[in-house]
């Protein structure tokens, strides 16, 4: 029987048993160390980057291949295996509390990679903005709660974080690459993988949302005083609650706080000079974003996307079209790029027989 289909990521509890975990950074060191070494550091950031190669990856050094942990667990490996190798790469943050820590992983692992201090404030700046854009600007009920930063000696990047949804108890996975990011602030990503589409997502990412991110910026700009008229303190409403903006401006409240109100004079005293210095400002979260998002479309007639922009999901795709048609030629060039890598890895024999197994049950 076929076995292909979509790959949902459920929220499973628990932790990786310390005996698959010590074997899984084992492999994805040794995988790591072909690649690196045939292919450089930049095309290990460029398959880290690519979502589908990333879930061969996990399930080819043993992690089951349908839950969240995917992300996490792989991540963890790596991060073991790379750390402590010369291969010219580190990966920094991690999930919960690690995650807040990655500015400090960056400036210590810098420091062991000789990173130049200019270098090392642009490393933690990307840490920093691609969480804030996943979090604030892509609104799509997914709480961020894993930042894995992966970094070569030369300064370039790679970023993985999955956010939570409480409400469908599913992941999601954002994917991005310092070669290709133009701007952090329309559309960056590298890859977005959710099997569930959400509706009414508020994508400020978009280049549909560019006439809303300007306006948000001269709103702020001005003095925030004139906008006060638009909050009203009792309470915020959800993001759901304003899918659809048709009611006149004078019969519309935003039910926003004195704080966030204080957080725009300050953001006013600053004086940003674009839209990214705004989203990147300290206080600036996702309810005052939205904020000012919303004022921008009643008030001004600015259109935002409120478009999903999550394109991938977490298998190749399925026999039958959905989410997508199977990517053949995708498939079976990530198959063979493990392949090798195994066969060239100075793995047991037996434990590359292991590894090609799950592989190969992972595309039939």
């Amino acid at each position: 029987m076929l076995r292909t289909g979509t790959a949902n990521l459920p929220l499973h509890p628990g932790k990786c048993p310390p005996w698959l975990f010590g074997r899984m950074i084992k492999l994805s060191k040794a995988i790591t160390e072909i690649i690196v070494n045939e292919y450089g550091q930049e095309e290990f950031l460029r398959r880290i980057a690519d979502p589908y190669f990333f879930q061969s990856f996990a399930c080819t050094v043993g992690f089951d291949w349908h839950s969240s942990g995917t992300t996490t667990t792989l991540c963890g490996a790596l991060k073991e295996a790379l750390n402590k190798e010369e291969l010219g790469i580190r990966i920094a943050g991690g999930k919960g509390k690690a995650s807040r820590e990655t500015p400090e992983h960056i400036e210590r692992f810098s420091n062991s990679l000789s990173i130049s201090t200019q270098k090392m404030e642009h490393l933690k700046y990307a840490s920093k903005i691609t969480a804030k854009v996943d979090n604030n600007l892509i609104q799509d009920g997914y709480q961020l709660y894993m930042h894995a930063f992966f970094f070569t000696e030369k300064g370039r990047y790679a970023v993985v974080q999955q956010g939570l949804c409480n409400d469908n108890s599913y992941a999601r996975r954002y994917h991005w690459l310092s070669d290709n990011v133009r701007t952090f602030i329309e559309e960056p990503h590298n890859a977005i993988c959710c099997d569930k589409k959400e509706e009414n997502v508020l994508d400020l990412t978009s280049k549909q949302s560019k006439d809303t991110r300007d306006t948000s910026l001269d709103l702020v700009k001005d003095n925030p005083k004139h906008l006060e008229k638009y909050f009203n303190p009792k309470g915020q409403k959800t993001l759901f609650e304003y899918s659809h903006l048709t009611m006149a401006p004078d019969h519309y409240c935003l039910n926003l706080s004195k704080r966030s109100l204080k957080f725009l004079k300050q953001a006013y005293e600053f004086q940003p000079k674009n839209y990214e210095e705004l989203v990147a400002l300290k206080n600036m979260g996702p309810q005052t974003i939205r904020a000012l998002a919303l004022i921008s479309e009643l008030v001004y007639g600015t259109k935002s996307s409120w478009k999903d922009p999550a394109r991938f999901s977490f298998s190749h795709g399925g026999k039958d079209g959905v989410p997508h048609p199977v990517d053949r030629e995708l498939m079976d060039n990530n198959t063979e790029f493990l392949k090798e890598a195994l066969r060239q890895s100075k793995l047991g024999d037996e434990e590359k027989l292991k590894a090609v197994k799950r592989l190969k049950d992972f595309v039939t």
